[in-house]
């Protein structure tokens, strides 16, 4: 393709890059370099029958005034980053000075909201990627092999989860696992306990979460390996069958090797969505069990004390924790393709 006709190809989606990812991530950067003003405060003294006092008030006009003058608030430089609400370096050192063990340092770390946020976000993102991808692959292999009549209807039923919306999705299976639920009435039977509760302990209720991950996005990864599995060179496959090779010795030497690109492709796509993980936390209502980044943005923005600053903040450490997931994966695949070429 010619550099004209590239140029032209490619304006519109540049123009949409720079309008929708690059003009926001600026603004949140420069807006997490700044925290909103102190009120101006005023001492004025009262007097009555009972002698005079003073009293200590908010000036409104020259609050508002420094407001106007000011829209972003005061410059702070990176003290918004190392607050106790985001990396904690002050009582991450005070801690490490004062913890008699590695488990007392953990426990401090993990007390933080940030960090408590974040070993929920990477334990799901983790866990969820390669289970789905390797439920979406065993499940594609199976409809594969399925007789075309059946294909149809499994192919649908497959497709659920990606057809019910998220946060409908995650509000069904918390109702669910709910000790009144089919689910939470099977584990307490399954247990023997009528007292268990999903929702009383932060470590089933972590699985929970995770479980949901897995079921809500194995559907993308089979229509994908799906569509791939069309692809396979049967000729490749044939020949496999008569050297007198396993159905599995088919799968992991030649459908494996011909689907990698897509299974790049898949976990790619799935370190992004899996670390932005949110929907299930508010339909579970499991915000007092596991909390995300994209969690800790969401309730800095909401109520009525906006906190945009501290929004901004975990935002650019939310893209920056983005980047360095998908570095390895994008190494790997630049390194593919220079060896290609």
């Amino acid at each position: 393709m010619k550099h004209r006709t590239f140029f032209w190809f490619f304006l519109p989606t540049g123009l949409a890059m720079l309008v929708f990812i690059a003009a926001p991530l600026v603004s949140i950067i420069q807006q997490s370099l700044f925290a909103p003003h102190e009120a101006v405060l005023v001492t004025v003294e009262n007097c009555g029958p009972f002698g005079c006092k003073e009293e200590t008030t908010i000036d409104q006009e020259a609050t508002t005034a420094l407001r106007e003058a000011q829209p972003m608030g005061r410059f702070v430089g990176l003290d918004v980053y190392l607050d106790r609400g985001h990396l904690a370096v002050g009582e991450i050192g005070a801690a490490w000075r004062t913890a008699d063990s590695m488990g007392a340092f953990l426990g401090t770390l993990f007390n933080l909201p940030f960090y408590r946020a974040l070993a929920f976000t990477l334990t799901y993102t983790f866990v969820c990627t390669p289970l789905l991808i390797a439920l979406g692959f065993a499940i594609a292999i199976s409809v594969n092999a399925l007789h075309r009549h059946l294909k149809g209807l499994v192919i649908f039923f497959s497709l659920l989860p990606m057809i019910v919306t998220p946060l409908v999705g995650s509000l069904i299976l918390f109702w669910m696992i709910d000790s009144r639920g089919v689910l939470g009435n099977f584990i307490q039977y399954l247990a023997d306990d009528p007292e268990l509760s999903l929702k009383a302990s932060s470590p089933l209720m972590w699985v929970s979460l995770i479980i949901y991950g897995i079921w809500s996005s194995a559907p993308f990864a089979f229509v994908v390996f799906y569509a791939g599995l069309q692809t396979v060179p049967k000729d490749t496959l044939e020949a496999a069958q008569i050297d007198g090779a396993t159905r599995w010795q088919q799968i992991r030497f030649v459908t494996i090797p011909h689907l990698m690109p897509l299974v790049t492709f898949v976990a790619l796509i799935q370190l992004m969505d899996n670390f932005r993980v949110f929907e299930p936390i508010v339909g579970f209502n499991a915000a007092a069990h596991a909390t995300s980044l994209s969690w800790i943005i969401f309730n800095d923005l909401g109520g009525e004390t906006r906190q945009l600053s501290a929004a901004a903040t975990t935002s650019v450490l939310t893209v920056l924790g983005v980047a360095i997931l998908l570095s390895p994966v994008l190494l790997r695949t630049w390194r593919d393709f220079k060896g290609r070429s």
